[in-house]
C-alpha cells in the first residue's frame, strides 16, 4: 500500500472509535476482503476516518454521494484534508435539464432543453484530467456518474501532446484542436476555444477557466510553450511540454468517427424497413429525416445535437454493452466509498428502468434509432462488478451491503465529544400535541431547539401554527421549500430565530445541529417508509450531538420497527457509557460555530469584495452577484480592459469557493 501517495494536513488526531476502525478496515482489506461496511454512528467522525484509510490504502478513490448537496460537502472537507492531491467534484453540470420524450397520449414531442452549468461542466473535465495524469486523486461524485461518459480510451489517446522543438506546423496544431472539439474565437476568452494571430495559437483548456497555453512557431517546429494569465496575459510560466485534452468527453478520430457513420447509416436503414413493413409510414420518416440530419451534422462539425445517443457507434460497442462511465476513468484497483450507502444505493438501483422508459417511447416513434437505449446509466448488477475494493458508510446499513460485505461490519459509534445516543421514551398519544408543547418549553428555556416530525403535510402546517400561536418560534420545513430557503431555516433555527422546526421528513437534509437536544416523533406506530427502523435511527440521531439529547416516540404499541431501533440505540449507548467510564470522559455537547452560509464578513470576503452590502442574505442574492460580475468580468475582456477583468475575475473566485460549499 502507498503510504505516502496521498498527504492528510491536520491538526486532528483519530479519537474515540476512529483509531480502531481506521485499523480495522485496513486490515481487513489486506486480508483480502475486497467490501467492508462503516457503520458510523450520527456525530462520530466518518468522513476524518474514511480520509485517514484513503491516505493509508494509496489507491485512487471515488466517493459516491446520493445527491449534490452532501456530494459538495464531503468535496469541501476532503480538499482542506489533502490540499496537496488532486480532490475533484463529479456532478451532473445541469442547471437545469429537460430530457428528449415524447408523449403518444398527446402526440407531444419535447426536445431535450437544459443549462449546463459552466463551473462544474470545468471540474468534470478537471476531475477525468487528473484520473488519466496523477495517481494521488479523489474524486467526489454524486450518483450521476454512473451515466454514461465518452471512452476514456479515446480521451486518453486524443490528447495532444506539446514540447518545444517538435516539428509540428501551425495548421496541423489547428485540424488536432478542432478534431477534440475546440473552437475558434478570436474575440473572446472562453474554454474550450483558440485564437490564432500570425505565428502563435493560443488554447483554452476545457479544464481551467484561468489559463492560456500560448504555442509559437518557427516555421514548421514549435518554438516556444508558455502559460499565460487569461486577463492580465501576463506569462506565468514558460513549459517544455504540455498536454492538452480534448473539450469534450465525446470524441473521436477522425478515421473512426467516419466508420461509425457508416455503420449508423446502415443500421438506420434496416430500422427504417422495418417501421416500414409494420404500415408506420411517419414514423420510417421521421427517423430517416432525423438521423440523416444528425449524420450530416456529424461530417461537417464533428458532432451534433444528441451526439450522446449514437455513442455506442463510437465506443465499439454491441447492442445492450454497458456504456463507459466515469468508473471508468479509475485503475481496476481504485477504492469505492459509498456515502449514506442505505440511501445512495436504492437511487442507483432505480436510475436504469426510469431512463428506460423515456427512450421507449422515443425509439417505438421513430424520434430515435434503437442505439439511443445504449445512451443510459448502468445497470445496477453493471455497476456491483465494477466493485473491487468497496466501503459503505451509513449508521443504519441495509441488509444488501450487509450480505455483500458478508456480514463485515466495522463498528464506529464512539464521538470524540463522548455524547451519547439519545434516550429514548415512549409515551400514548393520548394528549401527545399538549405534551410535546410542555416538552419543547423544557428545551427553550434550557436555550436548546426541537425537531418535530408528524405523519401528514397537514398536520405538519397546523402544529407548526398551534406552537406559534403559544408563543414558540415554530417553523414548517417541507419538501416545497427550495434549497436556498432550506439552507436559511436551519441556520436560523441553530441561531435561535426558531425554536422548532417541523416536518415530515427531515432525514434528507444531512442537518448538523448540536443545538438540537428533542426530537419528537407523533404517530410514531403508524406503518410507512418514515416510520422503518432506519428511519427511526436517523430521527434519533439528529438529537445526538447534544449531551441532553432526548427522542419521544409517541405511540399506542410498539411495532417491530420501533423496537428494533429501541434496541440498537441502547446498545450503542451501553457501548458509549462503558467506553467514557473506561477512559475519564464526561460528555460535552458540541459548541460548533454558527457559520452564515452567505455572509461575506464573516468569511473574510469583504477584503477584496468592495462597493457591495457588507451582507448578502440568501444564496440567491450570491448567485445574481456572481451571474452579475461574470457578465462584467467578460464585457471588460471584450473591450480589452484586462486589469479590470483581472480585479473582477480575483472577487469572482473568492465568491464562487463559497458558492461551491452551498
Amino acid at each position: 500500500m502507498g503510504r505516502f501517495l496521498f498527504q492528510m494536513e491536520s491538526p486532528f488526531e483519530p479519537t474515540g472509535d476512529q483509531p480502531k476502525a481506521i485499523r480495522q478496515l485496513l486490515v481487513n482489506f489486506r486480508q483480502g476482503i475486497d467490501e467492508q461496511v462503516l457503520l458510523g454512528a450520527t456525530g462520530t467522525g466518518k468522513t476524518f476516518t474514511i480520509a485517514n484509510v484513503i491516505e493509508k490504502y494509496g489507491r485512487p478513490t471515488l466517493v459516491l454521494s446520493h445527491n449534490k448537496t452532501l456530494a459538495t460537502q464531503l468535496y469541501r472537507e476532503l480538499k482542506e484534508l489533502f490540499p496537496e492531491n488532486a480532490v475533484e467534484y463529479f456532478v451532473s453540470y445541469y442547471d437545469y435539464y429537460q430530457p428528449e420524450a415524447y408523449i403518444p397520449q398527446k402526440d407531444l414531442y419535447i426536445e431535450k432543453d437544459s443549462a449546463i452549468n459552466d463551473v462544474i461542466d470545468r471540474l468534470r473535465h478537471s476531475a477525468t484530467k487528473s484520473l488519466i495524469e496523477r495517481p494521488d486523486t479523489i474524486v467526489v461524485a454524486s450518483v450521476s456518474c454512473i451515466y454514461g461518459l465518452g471512452t476514456p480510451e479515446f480521451y486518453e489517446k486524443l490528447r495532444l501532446h506539446l514540447y518545444t522543438g517538435m516539428q509540428l506546423d501551425r495548421q496541423s496544431l489547428l485540424r488536432k484542436l478542432v478534431e477534440l472539439q475546440y473552437q475558434r474565437d478570436d474575440f473572446s476568452y472562453k474554454r474550450g476555444t483558440f485564437r490564432v494571430k500570425g505565428d502563435t495559437v493560443e488554447v483554452l483548456p476545457a479544464y481551467s477557466e484561468d489559463i492560456i497555453i500560448r504555442v509559437e512557431f518557427f516555421g514548421d517546429e514549435v518554438d516556444s510553450i508558455s502559460e499565460l494569465d487569461v486577463f492580465n496575459r501576463d506569462v506565468k510560466r514558460k513549459l517544455d511540454r504540455t498536454v492538452i485534452f480534448p473539450a469534450s468527453h465525446y470524441v473521436i478520430p477522425r478515421p473512426d468517427m467516419m466508420e461509425a457513420i457508416k455503420q449508423i447509416q446502415r443500421d438506420l436503414e434496416l430500422e427504417v424497413q422495418e417501421f416500414r413493413q409494420a404500415g408506420k409510414e411517419i414514423e420510417a420518416n421521421r427517423l430517416w429525416q432525423r438521423t440523416n440530419h444528425d449524420i450530416e451534422m456529424m461530417i461537417e462539425l464533428g458532432t451534433c445535437k444528441g451526439i450522446e445517443n449514437y455513442s455506442r457507434y463510437f465506443d465499439g460497442r454491441k447492442p445492450g454493452e454497458p456504456p463507459y462511465t466515469l468508473i471508468d476513468y479509475f485503475p481496476e484497483d481504485f477504492l469505492l466509498v459509498i456515502d449514506e450507502s442505505h440511501v445512495t444505493i436504492p437511487q442507483i438501483r432505480a436510475m436504469y428502468n426510469g431512463d428506460l422508459t423515456r427512450k421507449d417511447n422515443l425509439v417505438k416513434y421513430g424520434w430515435r434509432m434503437k442505439s439511443a437505449y445504449d445512451n443510459r446509466p448502468l445497470k445496477f448488477e453493471e455497476f456491483t462488478q465494477k466493485i473491487e475494493k468497496a466501503i459503505y458508510v451509513s449508521a443504519t446499513p441495509a441488509q444488501w451491503e450487509i450480505e455483500r460485505s458478508r456480514g463485515v461490519i466495522v463498528e464506529q459509534i464512539i464521538r470524540p465529544t463522548g455524547i451519547l445516543d439519545p434516550v429514548i421514551e415512549v409515551r400514548r398519544t393520548d394528549g401527545q400535541i399538549d405534551d410535546i408543547i410542555s416538552e419543547v418549553w423544557k428545551v427553550k428555556e434550557r436555550g436548546e431547539r426541537s425537531i418535530i416530525i408528524t405523519l401528514t403535510k397537514k398536520m405538519a402546517e397546523h402544529l407548526s401554527d398551534h406552537l406559534t400561536d403559544r408563543d414558540i418560534k415554530a417553523v414548517y420545513l417541507h419538501s416545497e421549500i427550495d434549497t436556498i430557503e432550506r439552507a436559511k431555516i436551519i441556520r436560523e433555527l441553530r441561531e435561535g430565530k426558531y425554536d422548532v422546526v417541523v416536518g415530515v421528513n427531515l432525514l434528507r437534509e444531512g442537518l448538523d445541529m448540536p443545538e438540537v437536544s428533542l426530537v419528537a416523533v407523533l404517530d410514531a406506530d403508524k406503518q410507512g417508509f418514515l416510520r422503518s427502523k432506519t428511519a427511526f435511527i436517523q430521527t434519533i440521531g439528529r438529537a445526538a450531538r447534544n449531551e441532553n439529547g432526548k427522542a419521544i416516540l409517541y405511540a399506542d404499541s410498539l411495532t417491530p420497527a420501533m423496537v428494533e431501533a429501541i434496541k440498537e440505540t441502547e446498545r450503542r449507548r451501553r457501548v458509549q457509557q462503558e467506553y467514557n467510564i473506561k477512559h475519564g470522559i464526561t460528555p460535552k455537547t458540541v459548541k460548533k460555530e454558527i457559520k452564515d452560509l452567505i455572509s461575506l464578513k464573516e468569511l473574510g470576503i469583504l477584503e477584496v469584495y468592495e462597493n457591495i452590502p457588507t451582507e448578502i442574505n440568501s444564496q440567491e442574492e450570491l448567485f445574481r452577484e456572481i451571474e452579475k460580475l461574470e457578465k462584467q468580468m467578460w464585457e471588460y475582456a471584450a473591450n480589452w480592459e484586462f486589469e479590470k477583468a483581472a480585479e473582477v475575475r480575483d472577487r469572482l473566485e473568492r465568491l464562487r469557493k463559497i458558492a461551491t460549499v452551498l
